[in-house]
């Protein structure tokens, strides 16, 4: 009977599963802190408040300390710019500067296709390459520009200078469309011509003066649009980026063809009509209709070869009836 009970007791240890510490998972859910430790942040919330997994995502990304600092440089450049356009004021250089980099569309359009990129960029020294694409070239084209214009202008790129604008944009979203291990390549060729292209654009609107705050809030306010959105979409990457961003290259490229094809074919001019000869007798004056309508009496042979004046001719008789030589009876 001993023995027995002996036996029994063995076979329910041999059943009962080994003691774990707490958390760790023993091929069922377990919920502890060593468990917490090993999910990630957003699983963690999701699984304990009931939460989707994309709105635990969220909440788990803007608490992080680089969306802070990363919305905290989107807004040190929407601020300044919302203050300056509701002020009104003379602008000075700097502020122009910083809005003439926000004019340029294209050029705009390209840096945010680029920022989607930097977004996605697994490693921070990826951000790096593409923006030291965009300077490398955007910065020597500034300090040398009355050196380095001229020379591309005799090159034969001087002549297809309009198309460097639309190849950035073109390129910039050939690059979404990139595998991830290409895709940083592909964005710092795209950077490095939309440094080229950019650089034109500000070299040769301060008129070759060499405005240095002009300069410096241009280049700024372009690290800032490469740099500023993407910073903010880094919390939250992840696989589903990839068919918005492929979206997003798709729209590029459209844009960029768009803009070569009205480059290249120019507006049909508005058809205006045909002005008719001056010396035609049908020919309509303004006000008085035909030149030979009848209601016009015809001149008196006299004055038309000179031997007489005109009616009106020095102002006196102006719209009075002709007076007969010859006395009335």
């Amino acid at each position: 009977m001993k023995k027995q009970r002996q036996r029994s007791g063995q076979q329910k240890r041999r059943a009962a599963p080994a003691s774990a510490p707490a958390g760790i998972s023993t091929g069922t859910a377990v919920a502890g802190p060593a468990a917490d430790v090993a999910r990630p942040a957003f699983e963690v919330a999701s699984a304990g408040g009931g939460q989707s997994a994309a709105r635990a995502r969220f909440q788990a990304g803007i608490k992080t300390r680089g969306f802070k600092l990363a919305l905290a440089l989107f807004l040190a450049g929407v601020l300044p710019v919302v203050l300056a356009l509701s002020i009104p004021h003379d602008f000075a250089f700097f502020e122009l500067g910083f809005l003439f980099t926000l004019s340029i569309y294209d050029l705009v359009l390209a840096m945010l296709g680029l920022s989607v990129v930097v977004g996605m960029a697994a490693r921070g020294r990826q951000i790096g390459w593409i923006a030291g694409a965009f300077l490398a070239v955007l910065l020597p084209m500034l300090l040398l520009f009355d050196t380095i214009f001229p020379i591309i202008l005799q090159s034969p790129l001087g002549d297809e200078l309009f198309l460097i604008a639309p190849v950035a944009v073109m390129l910039s979203g050939l690059a979404l469309w990139l595998p991830q291990r290409l895709r940083v390549f592909g964005a710092a060729l795209a950077a490095a011509v939309v440094g080229l292209s950019l650089s034109l654009f500000i070299g040769l609107d301060d008129f070759g003066i060499g405005i240095k705050e002009f300069t410096l809030t241009a280049v700024l306010g372009a690290l800032w649009i490469l740099l500023a959105p993407g910073l903010l979409l880094r919390p939250f990457r992840g696989t589903w980026l990839t068919i918005p961003a492929r979206i997003i290259g798709s729209w590029l490229v459209v844009i960029a063809i768009i803009v070569t094809v009205s480059l290249y074919v120019p507006l049909s001019p508005e058809k205006q009509p045909a002005l008719g000869d001056p010396t035609s007798p049908d020919v309509m004056m303004p006000g008085i209709g035909s030149l030979d309508a009848p209601g016009l009496a015809p001149l008196d042979p006299a004055i038309e070869e000179g031997l007489e004046d005109a009616p009106g001719g020095d102002g006196s008789d102006l719209f009075l009836p002709r007076e007969d030589a010859s006395p009335s009876p």
